[in-house]
């Protein structure tokens, strides 16, 4: 049997908010651990996969919603395409993705064999191998 009931984890919640303090960025603590959220130690427990899928769910959203932001006419685009620059954006970043320009200009007249062309034709190609050569295919075929 549990002792954790609602009311229990509530006012500890609410306790150690008040000792620990909420920090959304990553810190050294005093016993110089690794530490993020209300005194999460990530240097000896991590995070479960739960958390991780969930931080990804955010992190997609996020970028997602950058890259819109950024480059409106990307809604047009097929959804598997859509994937590509998403997982691009993911690894590079939204600005290291916007500097192939190549890849763009080819993207908003349709040349999809020239897009993909220009992602392997990269420093980032060389970097990340076999996921370049991946998305580049999902990008001339529009097969996932």
């Amino acid at each position: 049997m549990s002792i954790l009931t609602k009311s229990l984890k509530e006012k500890l919640k609410k306790q150690l908010v008040h000792h620990e303090g909420l920090k959304t960025d990553l810190y050294l603590c005093p016993a110089e651990k690794w530490t993020i959220g209300v005194g999460r130690n990530l240097s000896d427990c991590g995070i479960s996969q739960h958390e991780a899928l969930y931080l990804l769910d955010n992190d997609i959203i996020w970028i997602a919603n950058k890259l819109c932001q950024e480059v409106s006419w990307i809604p047009t685009l097929t959804e598997a395409r859509q994937i590509v620059l998403l997982n691009m954006a993911f690894n590079l970043g939204v600005q290291g993705l916007l500097d192939f320009k190549q890849m763009f200009a080819a993207l908003e007249v349709e040349d999809y064999d020239t897009a993909a062309d220009e992602m392997l034709d990269s420093r980032w190609a060389v970097q990340v191998g076999k996921r370049a050569l991946e998305l580049s295919e999902i990008m001339r075929t529009n097969i996932l």
